[in-house]
């Protein structure tokens, strides 16, 4: 049987699809005799843009949409006009969008009038294999460019088999799916390992699969759909994916000029907190809640064989929630490794300064957290188990560390209050020190939350999201199933108490990246130096018991608690100090709790001007070394030197070295490194010039 996999926009195409690299690799253990094809279309859609627009929409363009437009649709709108056959289709009905909640559409509008040549061409692309079963993969905005990919197939090719999957197929919306668009003839729901080969079987043998979990399928015009597994599928059934094919389209692109390629690897499923402690807002799990885990060491072996095999250095774990054992295997042997890696995670914001200085050896320079709050009150609301001291104390331990922190400030949950955020919203000066949040954000009501499950939550009343009517032309009881976002009335915050919220977020991050806050030691007393803006430019010195309770403070204690803890004075004097310090700046208060801000770290930061930070360096990887120049904005170059005499020469010259100390094949690899201006020679001295780039800078993306 000849399959092939796609996964079309918009998936960043700066990393691979983890979905078709599983499918492959499992393909390969399962069914060993088929030919199996993918085509990545994240990678061919920003390639062609480029080519066509003759430069005029960029790779960056692409990025910008398929991160910053998911909750508008914008990247389904622009392959909407195809699934409809009409290039003016749902325009006039994002323009009245757009108009009514202050959307830029230029991007999207620009992008739109090259969609059905691109669909064309996939489809021709795809064909040419002559494939029986073409598997398509669809995650948020992946929906509408895989519907009329598969409707072109199907017009060209009526006895194609075509195949959707992925986690926007996940309970109703994947019968949604199936039964609105008679040219998907199955819709997989839930976790493929073991659906996919066996619906390949049925097909094989001309069998109805009726016993596929979760399967949707056509019984004549009848849509029917399988009931979903419970099972779920253990660690050791999930592959190590295969980049092989991802990997060589993507350095046969133009993209290579533009962006650092990332792979994607998966340690775990699921979330050991949601499986106690769902998060009420949040429904990225689906409808496989259950937590299970690869070991440290298998999920160590699997990054350590992509990173050889495909000489990348950055790595993106996809597990929505770090498995805490991996602090006693997986990142030990990371952190052994000698390697620059590069690693993103997802963890619990509960994590102590070891176990962040461990990340941080490890490799890991961007973290997400959930942070979402640093107020109590409204964490309990949202069953984080977590608080807000504890919040600020990641914010100020990622800092020490020099990690990135992603995060967002969210509100609008049942029960809170004005006095929830103006409490905090008046200690954010205090932080600007610290990373801010990407944004304030209303909650969205997702399908599989809590929020959306449990109506005594308080969103009774819910409605597909407004931006599903310039995406699909289907009546709102379809609707209804196929969205995973819904609109419902506010609750909590509105009014001048939100706008000051986003206000104050937005001067958080213009003036965070000239602010600092720093600790020194000074023989038994501490230094503080404040270079925060907006706050006078001093040093504060404390001795004796001030700069004990300081130190103490810095893992957040109440007052009585602080008290116990310091050697001599009254409690109404340990209150005074706490008082006056919080006028300071120096503490935030959530509560009853106060946590210490300075910071030990002053990690680098990168401003949005001109700057050398960055512009040549190196990485090393086993056996490799790979070389970024940026010397010349207009022609970037990413180089992997791994020719054993190359990179043993390359090397040797990081320290001055003589050309009469070098053997003949050093001193002909050492021509060849002069000739790509990586060595310099200069009065028979030969010398490294990039240097070994180790420690990033905060935020890590800014190179």
């Amino acid at each position: 049987m000849r399959i092939h996999l796609v996964a079309m926009p918009w998936q960043a195409f700066d990393t691979p699809s983890i979905q078709v690299g599983l499918l492959r690799a499992l393909l390969a253990r399962t069914r060993p005799d088929d030919e199996v094809s993918e085509y990545h279309g994240s990678v061919r859609w920003a390639d062609f843009l480029l080519t066509r627009s003759a430069g005029r929409i960029r790779p960056a363009d692409c990025l910008a949409v398929s991160t910053d437009t998911v909750f508008d649709g914008l990247g389904d709108w622009v392959f909407s006009g195809v699934l409809y056959g009409d290039a003016d289709w749902g325009l006039e009905r994002l323009r009245a969008y757009a108009d009514k909640h202050g959307t830029d559409i230029d991007l999207p509008v620009a992008m739109r009038p090259y969609a059905e040549e691109f669909v064309d061409i996939a489809a021709r692309t795809i064909l040419a294999t002559e494939p029986d079963v073409v598997g398509m993969t669809t995650t948020f905005m992946q929906n509408v460019p895989s519907l009329a990919l598969a409707r072109e197939l199907k017009r060209r090719r009526p006895g194609l088999v075509i195949v959707l999957g992925g986690s926007n197929c996940d309970g109703p919306m994947g019968h949604a799916l199936h039964r609105n668009h008679l040219f998907v003839d199955y819709v997989v729901r839930g976790e493929g390992e073991h659906a996919f080969p066996a619906l390949l079987a049925h097909l094989e043998q001309g069998t109805p699969p009726v016993d596929v979990p979760g399967l949707c399928w056509w019984d004549g015009e009848v849509s029917r759909a399988n009931e979903e597994s419970r099972r779920t599928v253990p660690p050791a059934d999930i592959p190590r994916p295969d980049y092989d094919a991802w990997v060589a389209e993507f350095e046969a692109s133009a993209l290579t000029q533009y962006t650092e390629p990332r792979l994607v690897v998966e340690g775990a499923r699921g979330c050991w907190w949601g499986e106690k402690h769902h998060c009420t807002f949040c429904g990225l799990n689906g409808s496989s809640m259950t937590f299970r885990a690869k070991s440290g060491r298998q999920l160590w072996d699997e990054i350590a064989y992509l990173v050889d095999r495909h000489r990348i250095l950055d790595i993106v774990t996809v597990d929505n929630i770090m498995d805490m054992a991996y602090f006693k295997d997986f990142l030990p042997l990371a952190a052994e490794c000698g390697w620059d890696l590069r690693m993103h995670f997802e963890i619990k914001s509960n994590v102590s300064a070891e176990q962040l200085a461990l990340l941080g050896r490890a490799g890991a320079v961007h973290l997400q957290p959930g942070i979402e709050s640093l107020n109590n009150r409204v964490l309990d609301l949202m069953d984080k188990g977590v608080s807000g001291a504890r919040n600020v104390r990641t914010l100020r331990e990622c800092e020490n560390y020099a990690l990135t922190c992603s995060w967002n400030y969210l509100y609008g949950f049942p029960g809170e209050n004005d006095r929830d955020y103006t409490n905090v919203i008046d200690q954010f000066p205090a932080l600007v020190h610290l990373q801010p949040p990407g944004g304030a954000s209303r909650i969205c009501l997702e399908r599989f939350s809590p929020n959306f499950t449990d109506p005594r939550l308080g969103f009774t009343d819910r409605r597909p999201r407004e931006m599903y009517w310039h995406i699909y032309e289907l009546p709102e009881e379809e609707l209804a199933d196929i969205s995973y976002m819904f609109d419902t009335p506010p609750v909590g915050i509105s009014g001048a108490v939100e706008d000051q919220l986003t206000a104050a977020v937005a001067e958080w991050q213009t003036h965070h990246h000239d602010s600092r806050l720093l600790l020194e030691e000074d023989g038994g007393a501490l230094l503080v130096h404040d270079q925060r803006y907006g706050w006078p430019r001093r040093t504060h010195r404390l001795t004796g018991w001030q700069a004990a309770a300081l130190r103490e403070l810095e893992q957040g204690r109440t007052l009585p608690a602080l008290h116990r803890l310091l050697d001599g004075p009254a409690l109404a004097e340990v209150e005074a100090w706490v008082t006056h310090a919080c006028a300071l700046g120096l503490l935030f208060r959530d509560g009853t709790s106060y946590v210490s801000l300075p910071t030990w770290g002053a990690p680098v930061r990168i401003g949005a001007g001109p700057h050398d930070y960055g512009r040549f360096y190196y990485r090393r990887g086993p056996g490799f070394v790979i070389v970024k120049d940026r010397r010349d904005p207009s022609a970037v170059a990413r180089l992997t030197i791994d020719h054993p005499d190359l990179l043993r020469t390359f090397l040797a010259c990081q320290t001055p070295t003589s050309l009469a100390n070098l053997d003949p094949t050093a001193r002909e690899a050492l021509s060849v490194l002069a000739r790509e201006d990586i060595v310099r020679i200069e009065n028979g001295v030969a010398t490294t010039i990039p240097a070994r780039l180790q420690a990033w800078p905060v935020p890590e993306s800014a190179i």
